[in-house]
Order: C-alpha cells, then structure tokens, then sequence
C-alpha cells in the first residue's frame, strides 16, 4: 500500500446505498462492464438515477450486446470516477432490461436524444442495476490537502494519512 494509508470504514444499508447515490449521482458517466465465461466487456454508460432502494438505472439500446449480454445472465460491475475530487465507488451486482413505457418516459432526457430518436424509438430501453456489494475510496479534505499528504509520504518515506477513507460497501 505504501506509506500513504487510509482509515477503513465499511458501510452497509441505507448508509451504503446513500454512499453509492452521492459518488455515483455526481459523476454521472461510468464503465458498465459485463461478465460472461470470464469474458469483460466494458463501455461508458451515463447513469440516470440510483433509487432510494438503491438500484441504478440507465437507458440502453434493446439491440446492444450489453444487452444481450444481460438477458444471458451476466454480472455487471460498474466503475464511477470522479477524479477532480478523488472520488470513487465500484458497484458489483445483477442487471436486467425492461421496455416499460412508464420507465423510459421517467428516465429519459434530451441527452438521450444522442442515441435514440425520443422517447417513443422502439430500440430503447430501461437498464435496471440490482446491487450486492461494492467499494468506495473519497477524500475526507479537498484534492490539495489529500494530494500534499500523499506528496509528504512520498518524499519522506513515513507513513501519514492521505485525506481519505475507503471501504467494502454491503447493499443487498
């Protein structure tokens, strides 16, 4: 780990789900990744919301292979980054596609426009991201303090505290 360390502190329930809703809801974009025979696909996906359950919804063409690959049953795990405040949440757990009408029209934006022609294209639909565990690493301060702390342990070779804190997140 090196001489940078950070306080461990596991979260689980509702202080996990609000945990992944908070990193998660401010970068928006993630690397959705499915799993099949030990095969990874992994794409960029913009999240649409993390619900008060903790379920995580995106828009997805019906034709993708993403979502081929959740009617096979994959695992999906996704990446949220957000690096201009060293934020980041990692979210394991099971997928599944829906044409429903009512959940489209709640989740659809104009961003979406880029990829589908409105909300009545018959191409689209509702990704829903059923979560069982995940990890999350944020800073405590701001980037500056976090990143000098890790400066002075690198330089000086003592272990010091980075500015962060990190964790196992339980979500089922």
């Amino acid at each position: 780990m090196g001489n940078a360390q950070s306080p461990h502190q596991d979260l689980a329930g509702t202080v996990a789900i609000k945990k992944v809703k908070e990193i998660a809801e401010a970068v928006r974009t993630c690397f959705f990744s499915t799993r099949i025979n030990n095969e990874t696909s992994s794409r960029p996906m913009a999240l649409q919301e993390v619900d008060h359950e903790g379920n995580l919804w995106f828009l997805s063409a019906v034709d993708s292979e993403k979502n081929k690959e959740i009617e096979e049953g994959a695992k999906v795990e996704l990446y949220f980054m957000n690096h201009s405040k060293y934020e980041y949440v990692f979210v394991a757990g099971e997928a599944s596609g829906s044409p429903d009408k009512a959940l489209i029209e709640k989740y659809y934006s104009a961003f979406a426009n880029a990829w589908f022609e409105g909300k009545d294209d018959p191409n689209i639909s509702v990704i829903k991201v059923i979560p069982s565990e995940g990890y999350y690493y944020e800073t405590k301060d701001n980037k500056l303090i976090a990143m000098s702390r890790m400066l002075f342990a690198a330089i000086t070779g003592k272990p010091v505290e980075d500015g962060g804190i990190e964790g196992e997140l339980k979500l089922d």
